[in-house]
């Protein structure tokens, strides 16, 4: 039963971004299960526990610009595939799976219900005995918030009367023992971090709005024509270890995030390789606003007063130059992705540019809104997600996951590049468009096999610096003797 539209909560500006022609995104999340899934038993959970989250059980008002609480039809909101071919399916079931959400990005949500649908495909994969599609529009929140919700959702398969792991992480500083640094030199530092910060901060702003202006990519075989907000998308994944990337993060002093850019640089220069001329090619990468990284507890992300999570779409992005060249030394696209890292993450543009977005609709209205963020979007080649998931394997309703891999689509980009840790895994999950990026899968397989290199060569060098070691400790032996 409907509240009626008065009593509706306001849109906020990022969520109507997403309400706007050329910008209208969902985020569909494949989820592997281990097991056939039980359509029964997911829709008499659902019935149990939609009616807490607020933006699963509204809808639109009609000018679209408010929230409106609403009575939940279940049975409108999950479906399951219609196998007419058992044997089709038995021989190539990634093919069904990748045909069926194909065509599902080409039906859009019904706006007259709460914006979010299940789709439930009971084939069996290399990766998981069942595939669990869950497509919600993008106005309803981010990744981070709707990682949250389905780890809310979830048990841990070791205690399946345990809520699953929240993970946070707080964002790293800089500290400096005051004991032993004098008031000068802290004044010195104070003074040289402030430059810093206002001279990347300035450089980054002049570089977005020349993006948005007239600073385009060129055109390669990983970007769209005109109009691929609009088209089919195919998706396929990739399932790497997590000890992997700890190793190369350890031993380069880096970050995660490092790794998995610098990874990405050598895997798109290998994908390039025989492109003619110079590239210039441009990744978004989204950061996170909260004041935590990583999964937030449902119930604080919910909270509306003084919450340091807060639900919805809180993130903005950088401008990450992609390197693309090949080079004989596959850690040289990890010390260039650190670099370029390390210099964006002492820049306040991501905030800002949040700000900015907001004040922009507030001021001047969702149309002109809309059209720089297109521009910005559509001079510019992909974006790149990278995101904490579940420390611990999980289960939905008694289903324990395999792996989980969320993406988007409705923007216009004809690839976008998404990464989320799963206990011990990293799923990489890949959107394209087939016109621009026929072999999606070759793409995901340039970004393994990269890792592999990088970690090969990260061994090769560990060996040599011994090597090294070794020749220094026995060349002062040989003087003292």
């Amino acid at each position: 039963m409907s509240t009626g539209e008065e009593d509706g909560e306001p849109l906020s500006p990022m969520a109507r971004v997403f309400q706007l022609p050329g910008n209208d995104c969902c985020i569909i999340t494949f989820i592997g299960c281990k097991t056939k899934i039980n359509a029964e038993v997911i829709r008499s959970g659902l019935k149990e526990n939609v009616f807490k989250h607020p933006r699963f059980s509204s809808k639109l008002s009609g000018d679209g610009l408010s929230w409106i609480k609403t009575q939940v039809n279940i049975e409108d909101h999950i479906f399951v595939a219609d196998y007419r071919d058992q044997n089709e399916i038995a021989e190539d079931g990634e093919r069904f799976v990748e045909d069926y959400v194909s065509r599902l990005t080409m039906l859009p949500l019904d706006k007259s219900r709460p914006l979010w649908d299940i789709h439930i495909l009971n084939v069996k994969t290399s990766d998981a005995d069942a595939v669990c599609v869950v497509r919600s529009h993008h106005s309803s929140g981010d990744g981070t918030s709707l990682v949250s919700l389905l780890v809310a959702c979830t048990q841990t398969t070791s205690h399946r009367d345990k809520a699953s792991t929240i993970r946070a992480l707080k964002h790293r500083r800089r500290v400096y023992n005051k004991d032993k640094i004098s008031w000068f030199v802290r004044l010195i530092l104070a003074i040289f971090s402030s430059v810093r910060l206002f001279w990347n901060t300035s450089v980054d702003l002049v570089l977005c709005l020349a993006i948005v202006l007239f600073l385009k990519d060129i055109k390669t075989p990983l970007k769209g024509d005109v109009g691929v907000e609009s088209s089919p998308k195919k998706f396929c994944h990739r399932i790497v270890s997590l000890d992997d990337l700890r190793v190369i993060k350890e031993a380069m002093s880096m970050t995660i995030n490092d790794v998995l850019l610098g990874v990405t640089q050598a895997a798109l220069s290998r994908y390039l390789n025989n492109f003619p001329g110079k590239i210039r090619l441009t990744a978004g990468v989204f950061v996170n606003l909260r004041s935590d990284t990583g999964i937030q507890p449902l119930a604080d992300m919910m909270a509306k007063n003084n919450s340091k999570c807060r639900w919805g779409n809180y993130f903005s992005s950088i401008s990450f130059p992609i390197s693309v060249r090949l080079e004989a030394d596959p850690l040289v696209y990890l010390s260039k992705a650190k670099s370029t890292m390390d210099r964006k993450k002492h820049s306040l543009l991501p905030a800002l540019a949040f700000s900015s977005t907001e004040f922009i609709f507030n001021t001047f209205g969702a149309k002109l809104g809309g059209t720089l963020l297109k521009r910005l979007v559509s001079n510019t080649t992909t974006f790149i997600s990278n995101m904490i998931g579940p420390a611990d394997e999980i289960s939905f309703h008694g289903h324990p996951i395999a792996y989980i891999a969320p993406s988007v689509y409705g923007h216009a980009h004809a690839l976008t590049i998404h990464f989320l840790s799963y206990a011990e895994m990293m799923v990489i999950s890949i959107a394209v468009d087939p016109n621009a990026i026929p072999k999606p899968h070759q793409l995901c397989d340039e970004i393994v096999d990269s890792l592999k290199a990088t970690k090969a060569a990260l061994l090769v060098f560990g060996w040599k610096l011994v090597q090294e070691q070794y020749k220094e400790r026995s060349g002062a032996n040989k003087d003292v003797l």
